[in-house]
């Protein structure tokens, strides 16, 4: 659960109903956060959290645990009338999540991802009514983009790269980022990126559209939680209702984009160049399309 008031321990916490006990969790919360430099001499930011996606040596990729973990931790922040502003980041310099756990999904089947449901913990993250800001350092490529993109605002690294390289593994994106960038940048670049898996940096983000403020590297948390500790002095029902209604401006048929594109996701499971992509990946080699 949410740590208490005054609380500042930075390991990883667990949740309720998070599962299995025994492993450790991927992802921190300290709320309320600690304050940046610039809120001297506080030493909390009231009513803001800062969580910590915690796989540094996988560049926080996101696998099933870790979105578990993220999902739980969201919603009982949510739930916390203390809470006003959540601040999501990845530990290290490297990433702020470098992708998907590729391993992890190699294995799949389009029956598997629909049976088991995993990827309905994506539309739970969407589903939290606080503001989110991602605070981007290093990579956010493929799932880490598309979490990214699922909050609200992104402040971004200098050193940030965002993209959406899915293809070079013979799949596509899955988890949004057909829907989310194609509304923040327009179709003709979104496809582009898409299609060829090219990356960006942070300029070029913040010149599209997709990134909401770019900032020296070492500050891209503090300048993250100074933005979230000015939406946490508002009223918290107003802010509430405003993120609500602007999502709905923006995504009053993403839904539906959604659940065709998790569809197209799926079926792609079932072609030989996914496997062949996830397997080229494994092995560190080039991979051989058979467009089968």
């Amino acid at each position: 659960m949410p740590k208490t008031a005054h609380s500042n321990d930075s390991m990883p916490t667990s949740s309720p109903g998070a599962g299995d006990d025994s492993r450790p969790r991927r992802v921190s919360v300290a709320f309320p956060a600690p304050a940046p430099k610039s809120a001297a001499p506080l030493l909390r930011m009231d009513g803001v959290a800062l969580v910590t996606l915690q796989r540094p040596e996988a560049l926080n990729a996101l696998d099933f645990a870790l979105l578990d973990d993220l999902a739980l931790a969201l919603e009982d922040l949510d739930k916390d009338g203390q809470c006003r502003a959540i601040v999501i980041t990845g530990a290290g310099t490297r990433a702020f999540a470098a992708g998907a756990d590729i391993p992890e999904l190699a294995t799949q089947t389009s029956a598997s991802l629909r049976d088991e449901g995993r990827f309905e913990t994506w539309d739970r993250l969407a589903a939290v009514g606080l503001p989110l800001i991602a605070a981007v350092r290093g990579f956010a490529l493929g799932g880490g983009c598309e979490l990214a993109m699922t909050c609200d605002m992104i402040v971004a690294a200098e050193d940030a790269t965002f993209g959406q390289p899915e293809i070079r593994l013979g799949v596509m994106p899955g988890a949004g980022g057909t829907q989310r960038l194609t509304r923040a940048i327009g179709k003709a670049r979104a496809m582009e990126l898409i299609l060829t898996g090219r990356t960006m940096n942070a300029a070029e983000a913040f010149a599209l559209g997709l990134v909401t403020r770019v900032v020296p590297a070492e500050a891209t948390v503090d300048a993250a939680l100074e933005l979230a500790g000015r939406i946490a002095s508002m009223p918290p029902i107003a802010v509430r209702a405003a993120k609500a209604a602007v999502l709905d401006a923006d995504e009053r048929s993403l839904s539906a984009g959604l659940a065709s594109e998790r569809e197209a996701f799926f079926g792609l499971f079932d072609t030989d160049d996914q496997s062949e992509g996830m397997l080229a990946f494994t092995e560190k080699r080039p991979p051989v399309w058979s467009g089968h």
